[in-house]
């Protein structure tokens, strides 16, 4: 799927989690590395946006790992380009 602008403002509102150590790592990742993602990235990121608040602090703190490849390959990324080591 193409996003659009629109289509991106709401994904970043959908992002912004209530959590901040959740809304330090998407918002900046939608602001600055959404758009430049390849669509298969961009749909693993959006299915990501469905999983549960505690999982994704887990996953995104480096406490444990994704069930799925492609939420690994996504969180991998979006650390990788947020929190660059």
């Amino acid at each position: 799927m193409k996003y659009n602008e629109e289509d991106i403002r709401r994904l970043t509102w959908q992002a912004r989690r209530g959590m901040l150590e959740l809304d330090v790592l998407f918002v900046p990742f939608m602001e600055e590395a959404f758009r430049d993602l390849e669509e298969a990235d961009q749909e693993r990121f959006v299915n990501l946006l469905a999983e549960e608040d505690q999982d994704l602090f887990v996953w995104l703190m480096r406490r444990g790992e994704p069930y799925s490849e492609d939420h690994r390959r996504i969180v991998k990324i979006i650390l990788d380009r947020v929190q660059p080591c």
